[in-house]
């Protein structure tokens, strides 16, 4: 029986498929396997902002120059100060503005009150001199030297230099119970000196 063309493409046709789907998969394969072409992209991360140096002045316990971080609010640079003093006038701060890098924050005593350097007449540092007792017998905390403090109960010389290392830091005490501020004088020791001391702004 002779053989048609017809019968011999018949007979390849299958052949033919399968090698064509073999070469349409082995493209589909090379294109999904194939690195990506152009430059990879590399993440940087945030640039860190400078911090704030802020001057805070006034009636707070420890001014002076202070950094903070960037976005700080006026309550956080009286924070790091130590708070309010008791003679703060807070009528006009507002607590929640922003801070300015270079900033001076000034915080104004209340009216009446005399600023620290400047105590008030009538207190002396040994309470001689005078006639009569009574204030003049008190020590000023403010004004008097290592030997004078010395004389307080349970004040002894090392604790009488952190008064004076502590006032010279932070300025002038304002209220007596301030001292306790200082390392070292708790309320016992306090108790103990409370009525043989004044500050010159009482």
């Amino acid at each position: 029986m002779q053989t048609t063309k017809q019968d011999i493409l018949k007979a390849f046709y299958p052949t033919f498929i399968g090698v064509l789907i073999g070469l349409t998969l082995g493209g589909l394969m090379w294109i999904v396997a194939r690195s990506p072409e152009g430059n990879s992209v590399m993440l940087l991360p945030p640039p860190t902002q400078a911090p704030f140096v802020v001057d805070v002045a006034g009636a707070v316990p420890r001014p002076g120059v202070y950094e903070l971080p960037s976005g700080s609010r006026v309550k956080d640079a009286i924070t790091v100060a130590g708070g309010f003093l008791a003679e703060a006038d807070k009528t006009n701060i507002n607590l929640a503005a922003p801070l300015e890098d270079g900033q001076k924050l000034e915080i104004p005593f209340m009216e009446g009150v005399e600023i620290a350097g400047a105590p008030r007449s009538g207190g002396t540092d040994s309470g001689g001199g005078g006639g009569g007792g009574g204030e003049e017998e008190l020590i000023n905390i403010n004004t008097a030297d290592v030997e004078l403090l010395s004389t307080l109960p349970g004040i002894g010389a090392t604790l009488a230099q952190r008064i004076i290392d502590y006032r010279t830091t932070y300025g002038d005490f304002y209220f007596i119970e301030d001292i306790m501020n200082v390392d070292g004088i708790g309320s016992d020791k306090f108790e103990a000196i409370m009525d043989l001391i004044i500050t010159g702004y009482e």
